[in-house]
């Protein structure tokens, strides 16, 4: 039980913090597009990632080191794109906050949401090396896993379906210009981050 709340603990704080794929997030359940399957991406995902932390594929990092910097070019470039499309949103404005009219397709949503989740160098360092470290401590991993796997589900689906709670404030177009310019500027923070490491 202790190492189930160790887990929780520590994976709930990794991904506490606004990022690409929780920006991501956010946006989609402000839009109620494909909210069900987007949170379920991300947390399955987290959740392998956990998984190979955990089954000691951490030191694979360390064993192939030219893999981190590709994974970091990589992240960046894809996020200074995804930040410029938020940009040219905020400027071009008008979107306001009507249920059950998406804009954009299924296999659109879960692509970029697959993206912003893998090609985030990030994710490996804190979920599959800091992670997959830490549990080394405890005798039971299995139940540390399980703990930062939930950690991981109860964010993703309370951060998307939470975000109904905003539904008020995007029905003015001015939010969501305002909403673009914070994920794009977040985006190209983390661009930034990967490019100056």
């Amino acid at each position: 039980m202790q190492a189930a709340l160790a887990g929780f603990a520590l994976g709930f704080s990794l991904i506490l913090a606004i990022g690409a794929q929780n920006a991501f997030v956010l946006r989609q359940g402000l839009r109620r597009e494909h909210v069900f399957a987007v949170c379920l991406t991300c947390a399955v995902s987290d959740a392998l990632l956990i998984a190979a932390g955990v089954a000691g594929f951490g030191a694979l990092a360390e064993a192939v080191p030219w893999l981190e910097t590709v994974m970091r070019y990589g992240g960046a470039v894809f996020l200074i794109w995804y930040g410029l499309r938020n940009f040219l949103s905020a400027w071009k404005g008008g979107e306001v906050m009507e249920k059950g009219k998406g804009t954009s397709s299924l296999r659109a949503a879960l692509l970029t949401c697959l993206a912003l989740t893998w090609l985030n160098p990030h994710v490996y360092l804190d979920t599959v090396v800091l992670l997959g470290s830490i549990s080394a401590q405890y005798a039971d991993k299995l139940s540390f896993a399980m703990g930062a796997m939930t950690a991981s589900f109860v964010f993703f689906f309370s951060l998307g379906y939470g975000a109904r709670i905003l539904d008020p404030l995007f029905r003015k177009p001015s939010a969501w210009r305002v909403l673009d310019v914070i994920v794009g500027l977040t985006m190209w923070g983390i661009a930034a981050k990967l490019l100056l490491h």
